[in-house]
């Protein structure tokens, strides 16, 4: 996402930067260049038009032209701006209540019922709760088999009345039901139409009236720019809602939605969708998509995510048998695990500083590891605890059983003694590796 965006800010700041002096005019000239890239990116002309002025009116009030670094001022600020544009801050969602319960709002396609399990999934794990899947769009084909195959993935119940076409029944039984089984958190996924209308909009707003949610969500996909900005406002007059989900953030979206909806409606960016995972949810920073946007990437949350899947016991566990050369393919397995559910690679990439121009054309396929995977799954227990074992007949077969050829299993296996030489090496050096609550 913003890729196209982040390439014409770089190069209108070259153009400040290129300047042998900065005038109020070279200003302009830049920020007449910014003011089109927001418009490449389907931002909304008034609000790009408003976002250059007050941009150009910071900058001057910061004394920019006499700067050491007028180039680096210019970038500070609209950062600044950008982040204020898309909502300042993060806001946290409302699960106050028993139980509570959040409402989905959306067109059909945007992605609801999918994020349903996301969010429920997320607040399972991160928030300790005990939530209640509720499917309630009764006109979509297999929309409640969909609900209920997501619930299964991430061991969540789902609430379903298949005799009833009522949403708002459902709703109320849900909730009922909830109370008497002990769920704390009630996600009510409502249908969607292609386009807003009025029995639609009737019978989420007496769902609404039903079961009084503390959150209402308005979920929206990304990629439909200008558009998605115009259902968020027709859902808001209505709804009132309480936040905005962004989905399809990994798809190729000019970013168009992201910058202008707050604006339109007043309301916070809560979530972002970031590829088909259950894992792949964020709570929406605007200061680190702005950073995003202008190419400084986002280590603050590359390193959240990687917390999450660390395990300080599993790590402990993990050093002393690099000390004593003893990692092996199970390990190596376990931890191509961990970095996939950290969620989609290009994404992760994306991240790390400069990384995201660099990998602009390449494409990453999320089963990067897939052959790998293969390879180490056609060896034997015994084989993947001792790599040593693996003569020539072996790599024949494994390399037959995995769908590859012996050229791959050889690289692979030379890969893996070079990297767990590697652990070693570095793991001496240091005496102990730096493992938080390590001793």
């Amino acid at each position: 996402m913003f890729e196209n965006l982040s390439e014409r800010l770089e190069r209108s700041f070259k153009l400040l930067k290129g300047q042998g002096r900065i005038t109020e005019i070279n200003v302009a000239e830049t920020l007449k260049d910014v003011r089109k890239a927001l418009l490449d990116a389907d931002v909304n002309y008034k609000i790009a038009k408003q976002f250059t002025e007050d941009v150009k009116v910071k900058a001057m009030g910061m004394n920019v032209l006499n700067a050491l670094q007028p180039g680096q001022v210019m970038i500070k600020v609209v950062h600044d701006e950008l982040t204020a544009l898309m909502g300042g801050s993060s806001t946290d969602i409302n699960i106050k209540g028993s139980p509570a319960v959040i409402l989905m709002s959306g067109l059909q396609g945007s992605g609801k019922t999918t994020f349903s399990g996301k969010l429920a999934n997320m607040l399972k794990s991160k928030r300790g709760k005990n939530p209640l899947l509720v499917a309630c769009d009764v006109y979509r084909p297999a929309a409640v088999e969909q609900l209920r195959v997501l619930g299964a993935q991430i061991n969540v119940p789902v609430f379903a009345d298949e005799n009833s076409k009522n949403p708002v029944e459902i709703a109320e039984k849900a909730v009922k039901f909830a109370r008497q089984n002990g769920n704390d958190l009630v996600i009510v996924d409502t249908a969607g139409r292609l386009a807003v209308d009025e029995q639609m909009m009737q019978e989420i707003a007496a769902i609404k009236k039903a079961v009084n949610p503390q959150e209402i969500l308005f979920v929206v996909d990304s990629m439909t720019g200008q558009d998605a900005v115009n259902t968020a406002k027709e859902f808001n007059d209505r709804l009132d809602f309480d936040g905005v989900v962004l989905t399809k953030l990994d798809g190729d979206t000019r970013g168009g939605a992201a910058l202008s909806i707050r604006s339109v409606v007043n309301k916070p960016i809560k979530f972002v969708g970031t590829g088909e995972k259950m894992e792949a949810i964020d709570v929406f920073y605007p200061d680190r998509m702005a950073d995003r946007i202008l190419g400084k990437g986002d280590i603050v949350s590359l390193v959240e995510r990687a917390q999450e899947q660390y395990d300080e016991e599993e790590a402990r566990r993990l050093h002393k048998k690099i000390v004593k050369n003893q990692f092996d393919f199970n390990d190596f397995l376990n931890q191509i695990g961990q970095i996939k559910k950290m969620g989609n690679l290009k994404d992760l990439a994306s991240m790390i500083p400069g990384a995201g121009k660099a990998l602009k054309n390449l494409d990453i396929d999320d089963d990067a590891f897939k052959g790998v995977e293969a390879i180490i799954l056609a060896m034997t227990p015994a084989e993947r605890s001792n790599p040593s074992l693996l003569n020539g007949s072996r790599r024949q077969r494994i390399a037959k059983g995995s769908g590859t050829n012996i050229q791959e299993v050889n690289r692979l296996l030379k890969q893996f003694e070079e990297t767990r030489k590697m652990m070693q090496a570095f793991s001496k050096s240091k005496g102990k590796m730096q493992i938080p609550g390590l001793k």
